[in-house]
């Protein structure tokens, strides 16, 4: 059985037992989340939403916060002398998926 969830504007397929990386959420490590935004539930029935499936939840354990490698970006212009560098660490949250309710 799988599930289709969006969090964080982004869509994740998941299955029970399965690590996914999402974007930060506000809890803390080791408490347990639930994702009620189920787009679709595969396995031998599938549901699909309009555009969500109603009753269907996903719950996980936040595993722990973290943020992702450091991502450069440099802005270059020639004979102005003229240059910018900037990095960036998108934070995230590391979910372990529990059970997939449908």
């Amino acid at each position: 059985m799988y599930a289709i969830i969006q969090t964080g504007g982004k869509q994740y397929k998941v299955e029970k037992d399965a690590a996914i990386y999402v974007e930060k959420l506000d809890v803390e490590a080791g408490a347990a989340v639930t994702f009620d935004q189920v787009i679709l539930v595969g396995g031998d029935d599938t549901k699909i939403g309009t555009p969500y499936v109603d009753g269907a939840t996903v719950t996980g354990t936040v595993e722990k916060q973290g943020k992702e490698k450091k991502v450069v970006t440099f802005k270059y212009k020639p004979k102005k002398h003229s240059h910018q560098k900037k990095g960036h660490r998108q934070p995230y949250t590391k979910v372990v998926i529990n059970a997939i309710n449908a």
